[in-house]
């Protein structure tokens, strides 16, 4: 399970991704699945949202947002957004260390072993995330169709 978010200081994302760690984590861990927040930002920066919250889960950079570009799920500031972003500090491109005005929409996205995408959840606002129960729904019915005939009955 693939979880997207902006950026290690986003106040969002450092509610969602603790959220995340302590609601998926251990049933996904139980059934074999990893969990990977995943984040344009540099990796030396990315530490921070790890220590500040104690996270266990793997926390991966996307260098020059190559993954989220293949899932279609960028998006550049508009021009009024980049003023206001500066007239309050550093860009963007400069908080993440990409020199860009790109950012993933938040998503999470379930990949099965065949290596496609069986789940995907994208939100065009910064502030509404996933809940955790239709991504273990979605991670249950992925497991019990590729289980064996006499295991899927098991619940």
């Amino acid at each position: 399970m693939l979880v997207f978010f902006r950026f290690a200081g986003c106040p969002a994302c450092n509610i969602a991704i603790p959220y995340y760690q302590r609601n998926l984590q251990p049933t996904l861990h139980d059934w074999g699945v990893p969990l990977v927040a995943v984040s344009p930002q540099v990796p030396e920066r990315l530490g921070e949202i790890k220590s500040r919250h104690g996270l266990t889960l793997e926390v991966a950079s996307d260098k020059d947002n190559a993954l989220g570009r293949r899932f279609g799920i960028l998006y550049e500031f508009d021009e009024p957004s980049r003023q206001a972003s500066l007239a309050n500090g550093p860009g963007i491109g400069a908080v993440t260390g990409t020199g860009t005005w790109e950012l993933p929409q938040p998503a999470v996205i379930v990949i099965g072993r065949d290596r496609h995408v069986h789940f995907a959840e994208v939100s065009p606002d910064w502030l509404v995330r996933t809940e955790a129960d239709p991504l273990l729904e979605a991670v249950r019915t992925l497991l019990e169709a590729a289980a064996p005939p006499a295991v899927r009955a098991v619940r």
